[in-house]
């Protein structure tokens, strides 16, 4: 009889949901160039919450924010960005290549025509038209989602004063938005320091 013991399975490269858990490269793939495909505008931000939180609850809301602050401080686009750390924490280096090729992919091949169409018929007034009415929809869709956002993870009146401060800093104060976010994070650290936290978990 052999005294050998069996080893534990290695742990997946992957944590969180069931769903998250059963996600393969292809769904992945598949999930981001569906994103790619029909995040028009500037709303791309709405669409990404809609296809990986409700739809596919890979991850949750907070995880959401979270990635998406780090997005806000890095440089690149936020769509790239979350497409990294989401295909990064389903499926390690290959869900970040296969999210980044999903979601550029559909972009890439849609600008390249529309480029051509509009050196042609980019002046007429209907295009022109079409293009502003398209840019209203995507604050529309960017406003809509922060709302949904700021219900579920705004949880305490301090952070409206966090809001504020950084709508002064890069609005008022015309200060970069890295500058920005680094100064207003150093102070809501400081601000919820984990003693304070626990002194009011006990009042």
């Amino acid at each position: 009889m052999s005294n050998a013991v069996a080893k534990p399975a290695p742990a997946p490269i992957f944590a969180g949901s069931p769903a998250a858990q059963g996600a393969s490269i292809r769904d992945v793939f598949l999930e981001f160039l569906l994103i790619g495909a029909t995040s028009f505008g500037g709303g791309v931000v709405a669409y990404l919450r809609s296809g990986l939180v409700a739809k596919r609850e890979w991850i949750d809301n907070k995880e959401f924010v979270e990635m998406l602050a780090i997005n806000q401080t890095l440089p690149g686009l936020n769509a790239t960005n979350m497409a990294m750390l989401v295909g990064d924490k389903l499926r390690g280096a290959l869900g970040s290549l296969a999210a980044i090729i999903g979601i550029c992919l559909p972009g890439a091949v849609l600008m390249y025509i529309v480029g051509m169409l509009y050196q042609v018929h980019g002046s007429r007034p209907v295009v022109t038209a079409m293009l502003k009415g398209v840019a209203a929809a995507a604050i529309g869709l960017i406003l809509a989602t922060t709302v949904q956002l700021g219900r579920k993870s705004l949880a305490h009146v301090y952070d409206l004063v966090f809001i504020v401060l950084t709508v002064l800093g890069v609005n008022w104060l015309h200060q970069s938005v890295p500058r920005v976010l680094i100064a207003v994070g150093i102070i809501a650290v400081l601000w919820y320091h984990p003693r304070r936290a626990e002194k009011e978990n006990v009042r």
